[in-house]
């Protein structure tokens, strides 16, 4: 029986503070663990390497939250890829995203949103988490304050991985469960991407 490719998967991010890019590194160890070859690219070292984006299997998208939206460095890499969209390059590619913000909210859902929506114009197949907040710590659920740091995916996202990162500086931020789900992302694109590459 032959062997199932190594699904590659790129990862296209923007870190002003550093916070992004840890997150980024998560999904890629996450992804990695999950069967899939991952490399990393910054919005404008993409730009300049679009013919290797072609090749991807899965791309993923992230980018911190600013004043309730994706960065501007993550919009005009997705304003470059209009010649992506009108020749459909990446139609039917794997997708997904990833954000954090300074508060548990910051309005995170309209860059998830914004990023869905790229990917969703350029033809790709989005994947979502799959994933329940706190299971890992459920009596956190049933406090007022809600998950804490270790939680995985303390935000309830859907869509994709949320941090929240306050005014703390990375390394320190974003928060071990933050990360940990940015990992579990990761490896559950890796794998929905291998059903798409046999």
């Amino acid at each position: 029986m032959p062997k199932s490719k190594k699904p590659f998967l790129a990862i296209v991010y923007v870190s002003r503070k550093g916070h992004t890019k840890l997150q980024a590194e998560a999904v890629a160890r996450g992804a990695e663990a999950g069967g899939a070859r991952v490399k990393l690219y910054t919005s404008v070292n993409a730009v300049e390497k679009f013919e290797e984006l072609d090749t991807a299997d899965a791309i993923v998208f992230g980018t911190p939250t600013y004043m309730g939206n994706i960065s501007s460095e993550m919009k005009l890499f997705m304003e470059k890829c209009a010649g992506r969209w009108y020749s459909r390059t990446w139609s039917d590619k794997i997708a997904g995203g990833f954000t954090c913000s300074s508060n548990f909210s910051g309005d995170k859902v309209n860059t998830m949103l914004a990023l869905c929506v790229f990917g969703m114009q350029m033809g790709m197949i989005w994947v979502g988490m799959n994933q329940l907040a706190a299971t890992n710590v459920p009596q956190e659920s049933e406090s007022v304050e809600g998950p804490g740091s270790s939680a995985l995916n303390r935000n309830s996202a859907s869509i994709g991985p949320q941090a929240s990162v306050f005014d703390v500086p990375a390394p320190d931020a974003p928060a071990a469960g933050d990360l940990e789900t940015a990992e579990a992302y990761g490896r559950r694109i890796a794998e929905i991407t291998a059903r798409f590459c046999k």
